[in-house]
Order: structure tokens, then sequence, then C-alpha cells
């Protein structure tokens, strides 16, 4: 079946040109464009799409505000964003609203096809500078890794997880079933009450595992 997809951007020619890019993509069905925020929540709430493709920056309603409200009345649409600006305050705000992937609009067309899956499975691709800008602003000095409750199978899987490894590269690396590995990941996930790879990675940071 094809990704179902909503794309919202307030500027026309990137907005038709995102259409266009991700209908030539295998695999993804765009099912509907809105040109603010609040348009996007309407939308979603009429079409039910797998996911939200949102920018930031747009009037009426901003992304942030679109994606908190799609992620707590629509759950089962997850939310990337695709948006100019990758500074701090945008970075965290998107990610705390609840957004799953977030990538800056230099990423090509294929990048953007593996976010948008990835978010519909669960999982959390972020550009490498949106990566950096969140580890750096969510790290401390790292904690020992005794301390952290996980067992060293868990934190094996932590690191991979930080280095960017898929579900199906870790399974095939410690030569484990996938479902051995997703049921690691929700162990490690409830214990470090973490809810995504985003918060992961940050986590993996602060054990001095990455």
């Amino acid at each position: 079946m094809s990704l179902r997809v909503v794309v919202a951007d307030d500027q026309t020619v990137v907005r038709d040109g995102l259409v266009t890019l991700l209908k030539l993509l295998p695999g993804i069905d765009v099912i509907a464009a809105a040109s603010d925020g609040r348009e996007a929540v309407a939308l979603v709430a009429e079409h039910d799409p797998d996911v939200l493709l949102v920018d930031l920056r747009m009037p009426t309603m901003d992304g942030v505000e679109a994606t908190r409200i799609v992620r707590t009345e629509h759950p089962r649409t997850e939310v990337v964003v695709l948006t100019t600006y990758s500074d701090d305050d945008s970075v965290l705000s998107a990610l705390r609203a609840g957004a799953r992937g977030f990538l800056t609009k230099d990423a090509d067309a294929e990048s953007i096809g593996r976010a948008l899956e990835a978010a519909a499975d669960g999982q959390s691709i972020l550009d490498a500078d949106v990566q950096r800008r969140l580890i750096e602003g969510t790290t401390t000095a790292p904690k020992p890794v005794t301390d952290s409750g996980l067992t060293p199978r868990e934190l094996e899987v932590l690191r991979l997880i930080a280095e960017g490894l898929s579900n199906t590269e870790i399974a095939r690396h410690l030569v484990v079933s996938e479902a051995t590995v997703k049921t690691h990941i929700n162990h490690l996930f409830a214990k470090a009450n973490l809810r995504d790879r985003a918060q992961a990675v940050a986590y993996a940071y602060r054990l001095g595992l990455a």
C-alpha cells in the first residue's frame, strides 16, 4: 500500500514543487496540500494520512502548533518537518510538539522519502546538522553507564541507534532477529523514559556511548 501524505507549506512554488517531487517517488501518494497550519490540521482530520510533511513558518497557524494538534488529536498521523530553519528553538520546539523527523529544504527527494517512510514506521530521521544541534542542546557531562539501569545488550542497541542504524541493520549486526531488537528497544525506551529515536540519540550521548 502507498504511504498517504499531506503536504503543508505557505509558499505556492515550494508546495507545488514538493507535491510534484513526492509523486515521482514509488510508494508515496500525496493526497492533499495545505497553505498553512490550520488548513493542514483540517486536511489531516479529513483524510487521516499516514504522515504530514509540514513547514514551520506559516501564517494563521505555524508548523509547531499544527504538529502539536495533529499529534494530540490524530495520533495515528506522524509528522515530518521540512523547513528552511534549523536553529535550536525551531528544532526543539518541533520535536517537543511531537514531530518524528526534521529535515531542511536542501534535502533531496530520496532523503525526504526515507524520512516519511521511517516516520510511518515509528522511527525518526533527522538532518545531520539538526541532530548535531539537538545533541549539543540536550547533552551534559556523560552519566556513568553503570547508572543507566540498562543491560549490556540494551546499551549496545542504544549505541547502534545513535550510529544511525535501522532495526534491520541492528539485527544483522547483533545476529539476532528483528523482533528481538524491537524488544530490546521497547525495554530501553521504557527504562530511560524515551519517546523516540531522536531522544535515544541524545541519551546515548549523555551516557558517553556515541
